[in-house]
């Protein structure tokens, strides 16, 4: 069987490596025959990062260079999209798509439809704010990473739906449980993510000051550079995709602060998913996904207020065997529900169906 996987970035986006490369080599074991066309390079994602200015003539060459691909879609047997073809223009490609033989998926971890229909522009808001529902409407089949966004597949009157969550390989996570610190100077409260998403981190910045009074704690922010705390004890770290588990390893626990608005609800807590890999504590607000992914009380802590994340990372930080029995539980989770090798079999079957 031969696909065309159209996602929005190469590996350094975190949505295209972890929805769909990660899964590649497994596929070829089945026999999948698996082309990677990519809307945008990791050059792409570096300038993005670095707030540097994005070069209006590179995004116009990626968009001509996916039609290019496209025209020549009608040698595959299935077309694999990551979210939409052509971001911030009407589905015209999907259009075109639906009426040719070629079926095709389109895959979502983002509610990235809010982006059309909740922008603060009314043009943008009245000629894009249907296209992603439009755009499941389509599709042979709308999988989804969380009940969110298939809910809103739903509501668009999608054919077919399927969730599959966000998920490690644990191939990468392979090493036994940590021998946990019992020094009570040196406590490592850890967050992976991007330079986009560390402005989260500023939602609880009251109970990280607190936390960190003492000086018994330090924050590991792993992937940007740009969130600075006054009166906290925080060190970055370079994200690299061959150093992450290493890097998550280190901490104590893993946290995922969040607001509770549109567009968070529809996240799929992969960095959660790190966390108990690593067989690490989490400490996560109860928003969208967060709710399913965190046991209250057994393998971490969902707070809500200032309050109750110092309360949490106290608890954490002044008991070493709540960490460590926390910390099995959610890799047994992991292991459960939540690791390609678990979800490998389902993902061939919806290709193999479509």
């Amino acid at each position: 069987m031969r696909i065309l996987l159209l996602t929005r970035y190469g590996r350094m986006g975190a949505s295209s490596r972890v929805r769909t490369y990660q899964y590649i080599p497994y596929l070829k074991s089945f026999g999948f025959e698996v082309t990677q066309a990519p809307l945008f390079d990791d050059k792409y994602i570096e300038r993005l990062y670095s707030d540097a200015h994005r070069s209006l003539l590179r995004i116009i060459s990626s968009y001509l260079k996916r039609i290019i691909v496209l025209l020549n879609s009608s040698k595959y047997d299935l077309l694999w999209i990551e979210k939409e073809l052509f971001p911030w223009l009407p589905n015209w490609g999907e259009l075109i798509l639906s009426g040719k033989r070629v079926p095709y998926l389109v895959d979502y971890d983002d509610a990235v439809y809010h982006r059309y229909d909740s922008h603060p522009n009314y043009l943008i808001r009245r000629l894009l704010g249907n296209k992603i529902s439009n755009i499941m409407h389509s599709a042979s089949c709308v999988v989804t990473g969380n009940e969110y966004l298939a809910e809103y597949a739903r509501r668009a009157g999608a054919k077919r739906i399927e969730i599959i969550p966000t998920v490690v390989d644990l191939n990468l996570y392979s090493f036994p449980f940590p021998i946990q610190k019992v020094s009570k100077t040196d406590f490592t409260i850890g967050w992976i993510g991007s330079p986009i998403t560390s402005r989260y981190l500023k939602i609880i910045e009251s109970a990280l000051i607190e936390i960190c009074k003492n000086g018994r704690t330090k924050i590991v922010i792993i992937g940007s550079d740009k969130i600075k705390i006054n009166d906290v004890n925080l060190e970055t770290r370079q994200w690299n995709e061959n150093r992450e588990v290493e890097e998550l390893k280190k901490i104590d626990v893993g946290i995922m602060p969040l607001p509770d608005n549109l567009w968070e609800r529809g996240k799929c807590g992969y960095k959660l998913v790190q966390y108990m890999a690593c067989y690490k504590p989490v400490v996560a607000s109860p928003v969208g996904i967060n709710r399913t992914l965190v046991s209250h009380g057994k393998d971490g802590f969902l707070a809500s207020n200032a309050n109750e994340w110092i309360s949490a990372l106290k608890s954490l930080r002044e008991n070493a065997k709540l960490r460590k029995n926390m910390g099995l539980a959610g890799r047994r989770k992991v292991e459960k529900k939540y690791c390609v090798q678990v979800r490998i079999s389902k993902l061939v079957e919806i290709l193999l169906s479509l």
